[in-house]
Formats: C-alpha cells, sequence, structure tokens
C-alpha cells in the first residue's frame, strides 16, 4: 500500500506533466507554500516515488520513427541463461522496454529504429545473444496514445476505497 496524500499525488502529476516546474510553480500548483512543497519533493525522491527527471525527445526528428514489438519465445528458463540473455538484451541500445512475460510469449521488446535495415541490424544482435526458439516482430503502424504520466486518479489518497 502506498503513503501518498492528495498532496502529494498532486506533486506527482504536475511533475510528470512538466518536470521544470521550479518549486515556486510547483508549489502554486498544487496549493503549498513552497518549504512544505520542497520538503515534499526531496521525501519523494529519497522514497523512490521520483525516479528520474527527463526530457521526452521526439523519435521521428532525431531519426528513430519505427516502433517495433518483438516477441520472444525460448525453451531456455534457468536463472543462469536469463541472466546472460537479460544483459545482452539490456545492453542493446534500440531496446526501451524489456519485460519477462506470462503466456505464450516469454518476453516482449519494444525497440525504436531508423528504418527496417535499422531493424534487421538490431535483429542480427539479438539472435546472436542467446538460444531462442522464436523471435516475432509487429511494426507499429501508427502510434494513437503515448504518455508516460501514470493514472495517479486511480490511487486512493489514504482513504478506503
Amino acid at each position: 500500500m502506498n503513503s501518498l496524500d492528495k498532496f502529494d499525488c498532486a506533486i506527482l502529476a504536475a511533475l510528470q506533466a512538466d518536470a521544470t516546474l521550479s518549486i515556486s510553480g510547483l508549489s502554486e500548483k498544487v496549493g503549498l507554500s513552497s518549504t512544505p512543497c520542497w520538503k515534499r519533493v526531496k521525501r519523494l525522491e529519497e522514497e523512490g516515488y521520483i525516479e528520474s527527471r527527463v526530457s521526452i525527445v521526439n523519435r521521428e526528428k532525431v531519426g528513430l520513427p519505427v516502433t517495433v514489438f518483438v516477441s520472444i519465445k525460448t525453451t531456455e528458463h534457468d536463472e543462469k541463461w536469463l541472466a546472460r540473455f537479460a544483459a545482452a538484451v539490456v545492453a542493446l541500445p534500440e531496446v526501451l522496454e524489456f519485460h519477462r512475460m506470462s503466456g505464450d510469449v516469454d518476453y516482449l521488446l519494444k525497440v525504436v529504429t531508423t528504418d527496417i535495415a535499422g531493424y534487421d541490424r538490431f535483429y542480427k544482435k539479438l539472435i546472436k545473444a542467446a538460444r531462442l526458439t522464436g523471435v516475432s516482430s509487429a511494426f507499429s503502424m501508427e502510434q494513437i496514445k503515448s504518455t508516460t504520466a501514470l493514472p495517479l486518479e486511480l490511487i486512493s489518497h489514504g482513504v478506503p476505497a
């Protein structure tokens, strides 16, 4: 269970929308004075609620317009294999997300790249990394929604649901 109250959630929501807010701008948005707001931000950072503050870069403008979801199947399921495979995948800069899945697919990757040839280069590095039973690639035709903001309105603020 989390220990966030409505002010903590308001701070997190505001920072998810704009991490460049000054403490005075943030405190104004959430209805606190600057010092208590700053103390809450520091606590949220120390407790790991705020992991980092980043800028979101436009993929197309920087030349990485292709998104591919890569489903991976394997017959290997021991810890040693997973450690080697995970280290190899994490080292591939094209991989934005790497998930171990339940169901028919063992692992799911979200990959960005320049074009089909760029994906082919990535694919060749991936299949060198470990013994895989199957690799299936689904190219995103259109991104309809993308957000990094968590839906904080779904959590209770210390009040039973």
